[in-house]
Parts: structure tokens; sequence; C-alpha cells
């Protein structure tokens, strides 16, 4: 890390034209002092969490046996090289799903991935759950951040009513809960995200913010002068970091209007708006791009992410799986169907894979912001034929500064509650709880 006589905020952002554009962290957003500091400041904690539905193809994602991780499963396996960054957890269960008085598997495995707590059957808008763990982070760490959490996904949560056996669409659209008559919707256009982020028109309405867009002028064009005038008091350190930050500024920017000019070159399809792109991976590596951007910006700390919605139909012809998802699902243990099934798992992990390989790039201090992250990667239902809640899929991925160890797959006693590992999660993340949902303990082992 270069000193430097000159100290910027390190929430420094630039401002122009009604937007503000936050920065990543600089070498001269470090105070000397802290810098020359034998005990130098505790890293920021990054928490994500990454859900698939419809459960998962078994025999694909189970590791052969207990101990280290020396090759990972096939549905991991885009993660070779960070087999030590990966703990696998089994014997893990949901019991709380099981609670739920009616309703289906996958409303309640949604419903209560993150809760960990029965949730109230209703078709209407009386929803009842419980605060999820993203947000018991939230509420602390999002003092330090412009946003309190970012909610995304691939497919559209417009879905309103009843979805899974009377169930409110409410519990498999998101399993973000900020209280337990909040459910948080996720945010599937890049657009919209890109605006949350780095700023729009300054009004909500339409009308502004078209009139914004027929301006063809970029955020970087906005904040143009403001920049200029940084990039002549930065080092040639932060100078480098700051244009491959703007690099991948524009790199994001480009790739949204591209999409929203071949979405208006289409028919519109009713449930996807305007700048969500047709190609499935396309879309989920856009939007994994914008999250790493917030958290290089530190706009925020916490996310979740849903790779499709509980009892999504969506096929996947372009890996050669034409089956829609969920009736793939209830394989009957064929093999042809399994296969196929974990066609789909790898796919998911495969966009996943992509951020975190993209945060491990990515400079952020005297180490890389995958350092100072730990994502919670997995789903409510394991068999996705039998829709048990118990010995789930669950994969931890974790930055060497979180105090989680990797290169591992662990077992736990058969049903230990799901929401153990959500109170250890807590506490790495230094907001400690002394209980949450259903737990009995923290979780042993999780570091060596």
């Amino acid at each position: 890390m270069v000193i430097t006589k000159m100290q910027l905020p390190r929430r420094t952002v630039l401002r122009g034209l009604g937007v503000t554009m936050a920065l990543p962290l600089l070498d001269s957003m470090v105070p000397a002092l802290t810098a020359l500091s034998k005990t130098a400041a505790a890293p920021v904690r990054r928490f994500g969490v990454f859900y698939i539905p419809n459960g998962m193809s078994m025999p694909y994602w189970s590791p052969k046996a207990e101990g280290p991780l020396t090759e990972l499963p096939p549905t991991l396996r885009s993660l070779a090289g960070f087999e030590d960054r990966v703990l696998m957890c089994g014997g893990l269960a949901d019991e709380a799903a099981n609670l739920v008085k009616g309703g289906g598997d996958h409303a309640r495995s949604a419903g209560t991935f993150l809760t960990c707590l029965p949730f109230k059957i209703t078709a209407g808008a009386d929803v009842y759950a419980a605060v999820s763990v993203d947000q018991m982070a939230a509420r602390e760490l999002s003092k330090e951040t412009q946003l309190a959490s970012l909610e995304l996904g691939i497919e559209s949560n417009a879905m309103l009513g009843s979805c899974d056996g009377g169930a409110s669409c409410a519990y498999t659209n998101t399993i973000a809960w900020r209280t337990p008559t909040t459910p948080l919707p996720i945010e599937n256009d890049p657009r919209a995200v890109f605006e949350r982020l780095f700023g729009t028109s300054g009004s909500t309405d339409p009308q502004a913010r078209l009139a914004r867009l027929r301006r063809d002028r970029t955020i970087l064009d906005l904040v143009g002068d403001e920049l200029d005038d940084l990039e002549r008091v930065l080092g040639q350190g932060d100078r480098v970091k700051l244009d491959e930050y703007l690099e991948s500024v524009r790199d994001i920017e480009r790739r949204i209007e591209m999409a929203e000019r071949q979405n208006t070159r289409e028919l519109p399809v009713v449930d996807q708006p305007v700048g969500v792109p047709n190609d499935y991976s396309e879309h989920a590596r856009l939007m994994m791009d914008l999250l790493a951007l917030a958290y290089q910006t530190d706009l925020t700390r916490i996310s979740t992410f849903m790779l499709a919605r509980e009892v999504s139909g969506r096929a996947y012809p372009e890996i050669g799986v034409p089956d829609s998802h969920h009736p793939l699902s209830h394989h009957q243990d064929e093999p042809a169907k399994l296969e196929r099934l974990h066609k789909i798992n790898e796919y998911h992990f495969q966009q996943f894979a992509h951020l975190v390989k993209t945060l491990s790039e990515t400079p952020d201090g005297d180490g890389s912001l995958m350092d100072s992250t730990l994502f919670l990667y997995g789903t409510g239902i394991s068999d996705s034929n039998t829709h048990f809640h118990d010995d789930l899929p669950i994969a931890l991925i974790a930055g060497k500064d979180t105090g989680i160890h990797g290169g591992r797959y662990v077992r736990y006693a058969d049903g230990t509650p799901l929401a153990n590992l959500h109170l250890s999660i807590l506490e790495s993340m230094g907001t400690p709880e002394e209980e949450f949902g259903d737990s009995t303990g923290k979780l042993k082992r999780l570091s060596l």
C-alpha cells in the first residue's frame, strides 16, 4: 500500500447533473497512521446468499467422503482452483419448513431458508414470516453503507396471489425479510440496479427516466469534471486502480444498453422489463458484475441472489436441457433425468463462480474483495424428488479474512438445525446474536 500525505474520505463520491458515483477503496483513503500501524483496522465484512430452486441433483453435489476436498464434486467444479475457499456442510436440516401448516414444499423451502421459523399460510397480503439472517446482519453493517442490502434475481417477481399450495407468492419470490411482514422483493432488471447504485434522472417519473436515457450520456459523462479533478491529485497506483474500476462501469453500461436495444427489436416478454437480456448466462453475469461493483464501492455489504424462483418452469436448451426445470426436478431417480437436472444445477453454479473469480481479481486494500467476503450457496430442498428439507446442499465460499476455513467437507449430525449455521455466520460477520430461528447453538468446525 502506498502512503501519501493526502487523505480522501472513505465515502468520497463524484457528483454531476443529479447523479452520484461511489468510488472503490483507494490508497489515498487509508489514513497514513493506520497504514503504518501494526494493528491495522479490522477488514470490512461482506455477506451474500445465493439460492437455487427446485432442489438438487444430489449424486452430483455430494462429495465422496468427509474430509479434505482434494477435488470439487461435479456441480461445483467451475470453482476448480478455489478449493481452499470452499467449505461444504452436510447434515443440516430446515425443520421449520416441516412445521408450516399448509402450503407446498417449495414455498416452505424459500420462505424459511433464511428465517428458520414457520410462516403464516395466506394467499393475501397479510403475510407473516420472520426477520431473515441477511437482514439481521444488515441492521448493523448498513450503518456504514448507503444501501442496507441488495436483493437480486434472474426471474421476474411479478407473480402475485397464490404460488404454491395456497401460499402467497411472497414466500417463493424472495428469501429476504426485513420484518415479519416485510418481504424484500428481488430486482432482476440490470438497468434498475445500475440506477439504484449510481443514480438516475432524479425523478421516478417514467418520462423523466426516458429522457435521461435518450440523452445517451453515461454516468461517467455526467461526473466527468469531478473525475478529471480527482485524477490530477491521485498517485500513480490509485490512478491505475480507478481506471480499472471506471472501465468496469463503462463495460456494464455498454452491456445494459445493448440488452435494451435487443429487447426493443423483439416482441416484448410480458414478465420481463426492457433491459433484461434474453440469454440466461449474459443476464446472470451482468447482475453478478453489478453486485461486484456494489461491493467494490462499499455501497452495500449484504446481498441475496435468487438464481431462479421456486417452482420455476424455465427450460435451458442452451445447455442441452429442453425440459422445464420444475417437472424435471421430479426425476423419480431416473439417471437420465438426474443428469439433466445436474446440468441445470451446474449451470447456475457457473454464474456464481464468475462472481467469486471477479472478486478474487479485484484489489481491495492489500488484498482482494473476496478476502473479506462470505457467501452461502444452497437451497432448502435436498433431493428434489422427495422434497425433503434435511441433509441440505449447503456450501460456504469464504475469503481468508472471514475466519472460516475451506478446502473441506464437514458432516454434522443428521437434523442439525440450519439456524445453527446462520447463528455462526452472524458471529463471523461481527454481528453476533444469542439465538436465531430454531437454533440450538453455533456450528463447530467452521474454522480449524
